[in-house]
């Protein structure tokens, strides 16, 4: 069955703490699932704020000159004001002049808010409901009726909350969606009323869930097997609260597992990048552990998993990743056994050059560094780097002689790194916002002279964990750096009880590891590696 997908990430999304999008910000997520092939979007709200009102103006311009391939762009609203004539009220024209195909309006289907939060009776509240469907259908637009908190009125009173969606339907309304705006239905209740609804009502019914009750995407997927062919939700859950259903997982589940189409399985396949880029731009953490889209979702730790995984992938993932355009990983830890380590030596092209006597030798090695407070999974260069001092472990590429860091009142800090290397030593001193800064420019400096590529090398994250809180300032840190060099990121880590000294390892291991990589596209490195190495 086709199953219309309504995304309200610009709206009911941004109503969720700490998620905020600009106006330029709102037009790149809207471009975004429109690429994705999602039939709708709620923009906002064009009568609220001045952010909406001008992400329609400029939407409608960009449509114009670029219109939009598959999506129809929704303003959203509520129902007239009791004291208004439809005619007159402010909001609802702000709806008729948004500019877009769609309005979504919502009314009131619990009696509790009719008689205690709009102070007015069930019928006026009814005539609220068709008058403002009436008027919007009038003005060309296609009308999504959102009866809110329709659950919860319906269990207090069936009768009532069956007559406002009435109302809507009277009024020509397109689509009659039933909200759980409470979130706290339970999937059998939920079942049970949408069953109800459907043999009382034809034409195409929605569902708009919470997942206060942790129940969002299991209640939306419950109603859809009820008969109900129109879906709502925001990209990662983002939303009030507890957040809105997951539209992404709704989206791979139909797809997947209900065989509904929704977006298409072509599309399909750009789930992931569109889910993480609209986390990106809500400066928010993607959760590693969503499913489908996040970074966990298809990762493998323990030893016997990894062993099952490599020779049947199916073992141990309910599908294959790339559908979603997500990739299987294997993580790196004290659980891992030797099918990890082969795992990872195949990503790094390294499978054949490691015995099975140096492969556990390895092991044992990051088995220990683990126990030492290291965090491997987390931290692939470092892994890496074990690999090629494992693959040449006489390779010196540089020693460390000293390096020392003074900080000033003012925050500033100076730094001097001197260095051993075959034609001699080498040391530099400089000057940085904060100690880690200023190692990090006085290493380059003094490496930058016998492998200029180092340059091109850029930290790109910086992170420290305390590892044993009840020792406080004297507790030992794990520092995780990220790095990139334009072709490529990674990340080491290093731990200490000082957190100078466990940035400094991390800081000397991303930059060793660069050179040790032998790129065969970079001649600058691989001379260098070659001129200025011994011990090989």
């Amino acid at each position: 069955m086709r199953i219309f997908t309504f995304d309200t990430t610009l709206r009911d999304g941004t109503q969720g703490e700490a998620v905020s999008f600009s106006a330029d910000d709102k037009i790149l997520v809207l471009r975004k699932l429109d690429e994705l092939g999602i039939d709708y979007v709620e923009g906002g709200w064009p009568g609220s704020n001045p952010k909406d009102k001008e992400f329609f103006a400029r939407a409608a311009q960009l449509n114009q000159d670029e219109p939009l391939k598959h999506t129809r762009l929704a303003a959203f609203g509520a129902t007239r004001l009791a004291r208004n004539k439809v005619e007159d009220d402010s909001s609802v024209n702000a709806l008729v002049h948004a500019g877009t195909p769609v309005v979504t309006i919502f009314g009131k289907s619990w009696d509790l808010h009719v008689h205690r939060a709009l102070n007015i009776s069930e019928n006026e509240n009814l005539q609220l409901i068709g008058d403002t469907v009436k008027y919007l259908k009038a003005h060309g637009k296609e009308v999504v009726y959102d009866a809110e908190h329709f659950f919860d009125g319906y269990k207090n009173n069936r009768d009532f909350a069956l007559r406002t969606i009435e109302a809507a339907k009277n009024g020509g309304a397109d689509v009659l969606v039933l909200c759980d705006t409470n979130g706290g239905m339970l999937t059998s209740q939920l079942a049970q009323i949408c069953a109800d609804v459907r043999k009382r009502f034809d034409g195409v019914l929605g569902i708009h869930t919470h997942n206060d009750s942790e129940l969002g995407v299991a209640n939306a997927l419950a109603a859809i097997e009820q008969g109900f062919a129109h879906v709502q939700g925001c990209i990662n859950g983002y939303g009030e609260r507890c957040g809105n259903a997951n539209l992404t997982s709704i989206i791979a589940n139909l797809e997947l597992k209900m065989g509904h189409t929704t977006i298409g399985k072509e599309r399909l396949a750009n789930l992931t990048a569109a889910s993480r880029f609209i986390a990106e731009l809500a400066n928010l953490p993607m959760r590693g552990d969503q499913p489908y889209t996040g970074h966990s979702a298809f990762a493998h730790k323990g030893g016997v998993h990894v062993n099952a995984v490599l020779k049947d992938s199916a073992t141990y993932e309910h599908i294959n990743p790339k559908l979603v355009g997500n990739r299987q990983r294997v993580l790196l830890s004290d659980l891992s056994g030797r099918g990890s380590v082969l795992y990872k030596l195949k990503q790094h092209g390294l499978e054949d050059r490691l015995d099975d006597a140096a492969r556990r030798e390895l092991l044992d090695r990051m088995k220990q560094m683990e126990f030492q407070g290291y965090e491997l999974e987390a931290a692939e260069g470092t892994f890496e780097l074990l690999v090629r001092e494992a693959l040449r472990p006489g390779l010196q590429l540089f020693e460390v002689v000293s390096y020392e860091v003074t900080t000033k009142s003012n925050g500033s800090s100076a730094a001097t790194v001197t260095l051993k290397a075959q034609d001699g030593v080498h040391s530099a001193t400089a000057t940085g916002n904060g100690p880690v800064n200023a190692l990090d420019v006085a290493l380059r400096q003094a490496l930058s002279a016998l492998y200029p590529a180092i340059r091109e090398v850029r930290l790109t994250d910086y992170k420290v964990r305390v590892l044993d809180f009840r020792k406080g300032t004297a507790a030992r840190v794990r520092v995780l750096i990220e790095w990139s060099d334009h072709r490529r990121s990674w990340s080491t880590v290093g731990v200490s009880e000082n957190v100078i000294e466990a940035s400094w390892l991390a800081l000397v291991d991303a930059l060793r590891l660069e050179l040790m990589r032998l790129d065969e596209k970079d001649s600058t490195i691989e001379q260098a590696v070659e001129d200025y190495c011994w011990g090989v």
